[in-house]
């Protein structure tokens, strides 16, 4: 084997798929594209990593609120987009053509161009990591939508999309903890 550099580590790991977080502060509403998220457990724990660099860090930490939305592949370019802005002067609603929906427990709205929209909570930060750890409290779902593959950063401005699935539910059907 050839010696992989640490430093390329990351191309190889980081494949949970782009996600538009939403957030709502001051009654203004923001969205910031997410690429380091992660699924901590089978009870929709998952988590993601930003800083105060970002604009909604602030409403992160003090409402303890939000929404993730996972955009198929046809909104990929929108997405990167979207995260090549700041909110503090930019309504990405508004410039990027998207439509707000009332969500049903959080402040923040649902995206109704993405295939699937999480209402979260924080349930922890972790300072030392910018890390946000969250607990789904509701889930929506367009199955009306063709585009239904997600697409997940590589970590060197490439992306991948969602292709052809494997299917090993009867090999593991005992481990599965919702069945097959």
């Amino acid at each position: 084997m050839k010696k992989l550099p640490l430093e390329k580590v990351f191309l190889y790991l980081e494949r949970g798929p782009v996600v538009l977080v939403v957030t709502n502060y001051g009654g203004k509403n923001n969205i910031m594209t997410i690429t380091w998220t992660g699924v901590k457990d089978f009870d929709a724990q998952f988590f993601f990593t930003t800083g105060n660099w970002n604009y909604s860090y602030k409403a992160l930490l003090k409402n303890k609120e939000c929404i993730v939305a996972l955009p198929a592949a046809d909104l990929a370019k929108k997405a990167v987009q979207i995260g090549s802005c700041s909110g503090a002067d930019t309504d990405k609603f508004s410039k990027f053509a998207l439509t707000p929906l009332k969500a049903e427990k959080v402040s923040a709205p649902l995206i109704k161009e993405c295939f699937i929209n999480i209402e979260c909570k924080v349930i922890d930060y972790v300072k030392k990591h910018n890390l946000f750890v969250l607990q789904g409290i509701a889930a929506h779902i367009d199955e009306k939508k063709k585009e239904k593959r997600l697409f997940h950063a590589i970590g060197d401005g490439t992306f991948v999309i969602d292709g052809a699935k494997l299917n090993f539910r009867k090999i593991m059907k005992d481990k599965l903890p919702f069945g097959v």
